[in-house]
């Protein structure tokens, strides 16, 4: 059942953050997934209230804007990703007017806020496909999605050969109402997951009027899940590979990334430009190069992309680099900011994916790849915890995990949940502040070593993870040398070390005083550096002597010039 405040198109924007023209092209953008962020009634799952009661905390870490993964209704077949309504609040999370009052109190803090928004697929609750499925064959509902009858004798094998992320044939036969054996359906996620026919014009009409409502809520844009799926090659070929299916790869395939999804985007773009104050679009959307990427954002498509090459670069000086240059060549010619990001909801967290060596290497690794990525041009997108450190946790018992492919065969590794286990706040005893209760539930269990990485802990610590965030978000905000712009001066530096320096702008665009420079040890032992400037913040403090510096192994310094 959809929650209703008011008639669609007539809610004002709520007061907002002060509007400063371009915003988005060097924000930064802080992800919350809400099963994990903060409790507010003690059921061990987060919820908008516990968010709304935590952006004071947002505010002051110095980021510009809060991305809210899904909190529509939802089964949780896939953490929120199967949506039963568009445009109503499920009930673990609250209800509407928790969004509208968290959506009131981020402007009024001066943040904006991002929610997703899922058009690939819906979940097999949504009312057109549970229609689809009652009707039978021949009902209209089944075109708006990709229902086939399946091939082989008595139609017992799939349509095609296409694999579903999740592991297995990205098809599940129906049964007939009457009990036979019926068509198949298209899933590129999980069976819950079936995916809509953007072909249909209903499908459209349906997602410009979702995208209205919430922006009638007053939400700044959308982040847009699998924005490279929608549209699928006509008359769904066969692929004619082999091998688990994953979302990001160099071979084209024809239900990622074609071209007619643009001109969808083009039409939501219209949208957003008919609301006050620069409200955005932003692709999730895996693709085989920078330079597809840069496809959907064309002037008049979306406004952001993440940049998943960037991502998946790894600790190396050599592929950081070219993963930068790439992406700042490849964003250029449509002039759109590059994105960067370490992790997200769906990647093994940074500090554990860096950590060949132990942890301890680990968090080095997360803190100097933090200060690099802050220094580069355009926008940052952070994921919830890692300020404080988090690692992966990659003990769960089997019993308690949800991710859905972990219990399928030859999917992705199934293991999502670890990335996703409660943020600690407070306290020495679980849920560490996450809910209102010590001892209380928390969805998945936390590990007891967060006790010494929680918001508690290490604020006022000037050595913590949290405050390295806090300190190097408050520079970036005032130091006209970071954020915005398209590109970097890269400089000579000795094998294994990054260094660049980024020019200061001021209005038309006219170099100012006050550049910085960015260097990065990658070699896992201290390199002797010639410093142009004074260290203006360290993941590990150089050691200076005389005429040279001494870069710490897996560190990186920025300085002013």
């Amino acid at each position: 059942m959809t929650q209703h405040l008011a008639e669609p198109g007539t809610r004002t924007r709520p007061s907002g953050p002060g509007e400063r023209p371009g915003w988005w092209r060097d924000a930064v953008i802080y992800q919350v997934y809400p099963r994990s962020f903060a409790d507010s009634d003690g059921d061990g799952v987060g919820d908008l209230q516990g968010i709304r009661s935590r952006l004071p905390y947002l505010r002051d870490l110095g980021v510009d804007a809060v991305w809210l993964s899904p909190f529509y209704v939802s089964p949780q077949a896939d953490g929120g990703y199967d949506v039963a309504d568009y445009r109503a609040v499920d009930p673990v999370f609250g209800t509407l007017l928790d969004a509208d009052e968290l959506i009131r109190d981020a402007h009024a803090l001066g943040l904006r806020v991002i929610v997703d928004v899922v058009p690939n697929h819906c979940s097999d609750q949504h009312d057109w496909f549970r229609r689809a499925l009652r009707e039978g064959p021949g009902s209209p509902l089944r075109d708006r999605f990709h229902f086939r009858p399946g091939r082989g004798p008595g139609g017992e094998e799939p349509p095609n050969d296409w694999e579903s992320v999740f592991g297995g044939p990205a098809w599940t036969r129906t049964k007939n109402p009457d009990g036979t054996p019926g068509e198949w359906y298209l899933h590129l996620f999980a069976p819950e997951q079936p995916d809509f026919n953007w072909e249909h014009p209903a499908v459209r009409d349906e997602f410009r009027s979702v995208l209205r409502y919430w922006l009638d809520m007053g939400v700044d844009g959308f982040r847009i899940d699998v924005a490279h799926g929608l549209v699928k090659a006509a008359g769904l070929p066969d692929t004619g590979r082999t091998g688990q299916l994953r979302l990001l790869g160099t071979q084209s395939l024809p239900f990622f990334d074609q071209d007619g999804v643009h001109e969808i985007y083009r039409s939501w773009r219209r949208i957003l430009d008919e609301y006050p104050g620069e409200r955005i679009g932003v692709a999730e959307a895996w693709t085989p190069s920078a330079e597809r990427t840069a496809n959907y954002l064309r002037a008049d498509e979306l406004h952001q992309a993440f940049n998943f090459h960037y991502l998946g670069a790894g600790w190396d000086a050599g592929a950081l680099r070219r993963a930068i240059d790439d992406c700042l060549d490849a964003m250029r010619p449509v002039g759109a900011p590059s994105t960067w990001v370490l992790s997200n909801h769906d990647v093994v967290r940074h500090t554990t994916r860096l950590a060949a060596d132990g942890p301890e290497q680990g968090v080095r690794r997360a803190r100097a790849a933090t200060l690099l990525m802050l220094a580069l041009p355009g926008s940052a997108y952070l994921y919830q915890g890692e300020e404080l450190g988090l690692p992966e946790v990659t003990d769960l018992p089997d019993e308690v995990r949800q991710d859905p492919s972990f219990f399928r065969d030859n999917g992705q590794d199934g293991l999502r949940d670890g990335c996703r286990v409660p943020i600690p706040w407070s306290g020495t005893e679980a849920p560490y502040g996450f809910g209102p209760v010590a001892g209380g539930p928390s969805w998945l269990p936390q590990p007891e070593s967060w006790r010494h990485l929680s918001v508690e802990a290490q604020t006022g610590d000037p050595g913590s993870t949290l405050e390295l965030y806090r300190s190097a978000l408050a520079l970036r905000r005032k130091h006209p040398a970071l954020g915005a712009g398209d590109g970097v001066e890269w400089l000579e530096a000795p094998e294994g070390v990054l260094a660049f320096r980024r020019t200061a702008r001021g209005p038309g665009d006219q170099a100012r005083d006050g550049d910085l420079v960015c260097t990065v040890n990658l070699t896992g032992a201290p390199v002797r550096w010639t410093p142009q400037g004074r260290p203006l913040l360290s993941s590990c403090e150089p050691v200076i002597g005389g005429d040279a510096a001494g870069l710490p192994a897996d560190s990186t310094v920025w300085w002013a010039v």
